[in-house]
């Protein structure tokens, strides 16, 4: 199995900046696309940014200019720059990854427990 443990979440007042990371471990055959998703309360759960393993990114449009997705293949490491933060962005956010275990099975997503974010005004 796989598992994610983020970390990096905090309050911060707006335009503040925080830094999450996520590591994954376990029993890693490959790791595929890494992303973050966020949600609050009383709302779905939205995707915040992900990124392949080409370091081929993708950004929800409310982001797009303030966030920055990276990731180490080498530490299985994700990474969620978060600049010029908005009261909005406030959420739990989730880390997710696509990974196999083994050559014989087929991709699976797995996510972390979640880390909270919180931008007062």
């Amino acid at each position: 199995q796989v598992q994610l443990v983020e970390s990096g979440g905090g309050s911060v007042q707006t335009g503040g900046s925080l830094r999450l990371s996520c590591v994954a471990s376990g029993s890693i055959f490959s790791i595929e696309a890494m992303g973050w998703y966020r949600q609050a309360p009383g709302k779905r759960r939205e995707l915040v940014a992900v990124i392949s393993r080409g370091h081929i990114t993708n950004y929800t449009d409310s982001v797009k200019g303030r966030f920055t997705i990276s990731r180490d293949n080498a530490k299985n490491t994700v990474y969620l720059q978060m600049n010029s933060l908005k009261p909005e962005d406030t959420a739990l956010y989730y880390c997710n990854t696509v990974a196999t275990v083994s050559v014989r099975t087929p991709p699976y997503s797995y996510w972390g427990q979640g880390t909270q974010v919180t931008v007062s005004s």
